[in-house]
């Protein structure tokens, strides 16, 4: 199996090797890789370790520039209508570059005017509250929650976003109400919750990795049915009191529509790269990030992936009548 995985990998890696003069000479200049979140979030984070990474790989800086709004959509936005020269890169999530076309009349569609890269990983969500909260484990939150509905405070990344949309399945799982709070982003929601501005949040576990070990923030449970590793003392969902509540997100890269195929190769193929290495390995799992399996890094098994979760989750979205302001 080692072996066989060697040689997937040097494949891969050879494909930047093989292409026309335009991969030859890509890149020429410093890259902007766009976050769709103001700094200080899961993705953000997430970002910047890659691209450091990617300028050690690519011998090129890369620029990240946080644009935020709208679940993402202001970022995307901004990454589609960027140059197809591979300059520009768009990471980003299950929420931004899935999710947002269920929920808003986007000036682009998020299947056709990006090109897919690698899907980079995935993380369960933690339920998180304030470190005050009279609370002390998923049963008596829950048993809290319903003996003051509507009163509690439950932060976003936005209006339609992954945790928008658990905490409405929460709600519909426990019979619970309670009002939601949307943000620009996770790293504006973190800091009102750590200020005790807001009850508590349901997003990324890798946002809350620091605040919980500083015990800044209580931790109840992640939303997966075993234990993450990188979360051996939080419970799950489903040995927490509330089995079957699953949710998770997944990370991605993409380009804009237009960009030459040697070009989408050679960043796949630094990106594999990247990915294989243990030092990276080792920190997404103290991020809580499962590395995506080698045989999804392809573009076209992001591509495929895309479609099918948009396929599972835009009819539930506008079930849900989601109201966007």
């Amino acid at each position: 199996m080692q072996c066989r995985l060697a040689v997937l990998r040097a494949a891969v890696l050879g494909a930047a090797s093989i292409g026309p003069v335009a991969a030859e000479d890509y890149p020429a200049r410093s890259i902007t890789m766009i976050v769709p979140f103001p700094a200080g979030g899961a993705t953000d984070t997430l970002a910047r370790f890659l691209g450091e990474r990617l300028h050690a790989v690519l011998k090129q800086p890369i620029v990240i520039e946080n644009v935020g709004g709208a679940a993402g959509s202001l970022g995307v936005g901004r990454a589609v209508r960027a140059a197809s020269d591979g300059h520009t890169l768009s990471i980003g999530t299950s929420t931004t570059h899935m999710l947002t076309g269920g929920l808003y009349a986007l000036p682009f569609n998020l299947l056709r005017d990006l090109e897919p890269v690698i899907l980079i990983g995935s993380e369960p969500l933690l339920i998180v509250g304030r470190k005050d909260l009279p609370a002390d484990d998923l049963k008596q939150l829950i048993a809290w929650l319903k003996a003051n509905p509507d009163k509690a405070s439950v932060g976003i990344a936005g209006v339609g976003a992954t945790g928008h949309l658990a905490g409405i399945s929460f709600q519909k799982e426990t019979g619970t109400k309670f009002q939601f709070v949307p943000y620009r982003g996770n790293g504006p929601a973190m800091q009102d919750l750590v200020a005790g501005q807001i009850d508590a949040m349901i997003e990324p576990a890798s946002n809350f990795k620091s605040l919980v070990g500083a015990g800044s923030i209580k931790s109840f449970a992640v939303t997966s049915k075993s234990r993450s590793p990188s979360w051996p003392n939080i419970p799950s969902a489903d040995e927490a009191g509330l089995p079957g509540f699953s949710a998770s997100l997944w990370y991605g890269l993409w380009v804009p529509k237009g960009t030459p195929r040697d070009i989408i190769a050679k960043l796949n193929a630094a990106m594999v790269h990247i990915l294989a290495s243990p030092p990276v390995k080792q920190r997404f799992a103290e991020l809580g990030i499962q590395v995506s399996p080698l045989m999804q890094q392809s573009p076209e098994a992001l591509r495929a992936y895309q479609k099918e979760e948009a396929e599972r989750w835009w009819p539930i979205i506008k079930a849900s009548e989601i109201k966007v302001e």
